[in-house]
């Protein structure tokens, strides 16, 4: 497979985003991940962090984008949507996160990967990266998986997140960021 797009999904404490980083610097591709949020606020000159507030699921209908203006918020998803697409035009990019396997599943050129970890290994990250205990650490990892469930039911009806919805799975319990960046580019198509 020849793939010019990368779609890096994540669970928090997987090391999705290093994965992503890395296997970009191996493809020698743009890395997306705020990028994609910047790119939909300049489309309509909106705030940036109102752009990003409509990646809620809770979000409320409406959602104030400038001082003052408020707009729908399934308008400011679109705009993210066409984002990812637009960015994913340009070719030889790395987009993470953004739900951007599902933006793109029809297209040939892309490769979806999930980056993952057991429970118990992407507590034991969020303990040392935030420095709280593993109670708290848990509490955040099952937060994070349950907005996530959330996420991808609010934008593209996905009520349950399956391997067959990606082209890769990656597990980070007993891969290294380098060791699962080496599978991505050898599976698009350039083992560098």
């Amino acid at each position: 497979m020849k793939a010019d797009v990368i779609c890096i999904s994540h669970k928090t404490g997987a090391s999705g985003y290093d994965v992503g980083e890395a296997a970009a610097g191996k493809l020698r591709y743009q890395l997306a991940d705020d990028a994609i949020i910047m790119a939909a606020a300049q489309t309509e000159g909106l705030l940036p962090e109102a752009v990003s507030m409509a990646e809620n699921p809770k979000a409320k209908r409406t959602l104030e984008v400038d001082f003052g203006r408020f707009e729908k918020t399934e308008a400011i998803r679109e705009l993210i949507r066409q984002a990812v697409v637009d960015t994913a035009d340009a070719g030889n990019v790395v987009i993470v996160s953004h739900a951007a396997s599902f933006a793109l599943a029809d297209r040939e050129n892309i490769l979806r990967v999930f980056v993952t970890a057991s429970d118990e290994t992407r507590t034991r990250r969020i303990a040392e990266i935030d420095g709280v205990d593993e109670k708290q650490a848990a509490k955040r990892v099952a937060e994070s998986d349950k907005a996530r469930g959330d996420y991808l039911q609010a934008f593209y009806s996905v009520k349950s997140e399956l391997p067959e919805h990606f082209d890769l799975v990656l597990s980070t319990d007993r891969l290294s960021v380098d060791e699962a960046a080496a599978l991505i580019a050898a599976a698009a198509g350039n083992s560098a």
